[in-house]
C-alpha cells in the first residue's frame, strides 16, 4: 500500500525503513529538506492515491495540531490520519471529531521501540473505529515485531495513546528501581563489581528484563556512569498517567513516586532538604551542612 509519513526524526525515518523493507510505498515529508521525499505536504498528499492513509510523527501539542489542521484541509473524504506521536489521549478525541466533520478517518496510535524498532519492530497499540483501522492495517504488521504479539486495536479513539501513556508509567518506575538498587550496590564497600551484579540478574532471574539489557550496556560504557549528571528529563506521560490516576481514584504510588524523583534530580540543592535539615536540626540537633 502507500502512506504518507510526516516526521522522518529518529523514529520516524527509521519507521520509514521498515515499511519500505515489506514492501509498501511510503511518500515521507520532513521540516528538514535533507530528510524529505516531498518539499510539502500538499506534494505529499498529491502523490498518494485514494483513499489515502497519512501518518504523523511529529512531536506532541502544537506541532502535531497544526499538522492535522493542514491536513485536513488538503484531504479527501474517506482518507485516514494516523497519529502516531505521543499526544495525549483526550486529544484523540478532539482530532478525532474534528476530522470526521470533514469525512476523515482518525486513528491513535501508541508506538514503542525507540531505535531498537527498524530491526526488532515497534510495539503499537492503536484505537479507533474499525473500519479505519483496516485501512492502516498493511502499515501495523509491517512495522510489529515478527510473531503473534507486539501489536494491539486497544479500543476506541483514544485507547492506543492511553496505553501506551500508562506503558510509559510502568516504564518510569521500572527503570527507577533498577536505578535505586544500582545506587546502593554502589554505596556499600562489600560489593566490589556492581557491574558484574547486573550482569548475572540477566538471566534466571525474575528481574531480567530488555531495560537490564540496556543497563548493563550502559554500565558497560562507563562502568560507574562518572561521565553523566544526575539529571533525568520526563515525557509528559509520566505526568499524565499520575493525573488519570487521580481522575479515575486509581493507587499508583510506585510511578507517582519515580516521576517525582526525576524532577528532585533538577534541583542542584533542593529546597525541601533544606526544610527537613533544618527541622531535624531543630527537634534532634542533628548537624545541618551550611553553604560556603
Amino acid at each position: 500500500m502507500e502512506l504518507g509519513l510526516v516526521g522522518l526524526g529518529k523514529m520516524g525515518g527509521n519507521m520509514r525503513e521498515r515499511i519500505r523493507r515489506a514492501g509498501h510505498t511510503v511518500v515521507g515529508y520532513d521540516r528538514n529538506a535533507d530528510l524529505a521525499d516531498v518539499h510539502s505536504l500538499e506534494e505529499l498528499v498529491g502523490k498518494l492515491s485514494g483513499p489515502r492513509v497519512v501518518w504523523v510523527m511529529v512531536p506532541a501539542g502544537a506541532p502535531t495540531q497544526s499538522t492535522i489542521d493542514r491536513l485536513a484541509e488538503l484531504l479527501e473524504p474517506g482518507d485516514v490520519v494516523v497519529d502516531g506521536g505521543n499526544s495525549r489521549w483526550t486529544d484523540d478525541e478532539r482530532h478525532a471529531e474534528e476530522l470526521a466533520a470533514k469525512g476523515i478517518g482518525f486513528v491513535d496510535c501508541g508506538v514503542s521501540g525507540g531505535v531498537w524498532g527498524l530491526e526488532n519492530g515497534y510495539a503499537l497499540m492503536y484505537g479507533g473505529d474499525a473500519e479505519n483501522v483496516a485501512k492502516v492495517q498493511p502499515v501495523f504488521d509491517a512495522l510489529k515485531p515478527e510473531g503473534d504479539s507486539g501489536a494491539v486495536h486497544a479500543g476506541k479513539v483514544g485507547a492506543g495513546h492511553f496505553a501506551k501513556m500508562v506503558h510509559n508509567g510502568i516504564e518510569y518506575a521500572m527503570m527507577q528501581a533498577y536505578a535505586e538498587g544500582w545506587e546502593l550496590l554502589e554505596k556499600v564497600h562489600s560489593v566490589e563489581n556492581v557491574r558484574e551484579v547486573f550482569r548475572s540478574w540477566q538471566e534466571g532471574t525474575v528481574i531480567r528484563s530488555w531495560l537490564l539489557d540496556l543497563a548493563v550496556n550502559a554500565l558497560d560504557e562507563d562502568e560507574h556512569l562518572a561521565g553523566l549528571r544526575g539529571y533525568a528529563q520526563d515525557s509528559g506521560e509520566g505526568r499524565w498517567t499520575v493525573e488519570a490516576a487521580i481522575d479515575n481514584a486509581v493507587p499508583l504510588p510506585a510511578i507517582t513516586a519515580s516521576l517525582f524523583a526525576r524532577f528532585s534530580s533538577r534541583q542542584e540543592d533542593s529546597p525541601q532538604m533544606k526544610m527537613v535539615a533544618a527541622l531535624r536540626n531543630q527537634f534532634g540537633g542533628h548537624a545541618v551542612e551550611k553553604k560556603p
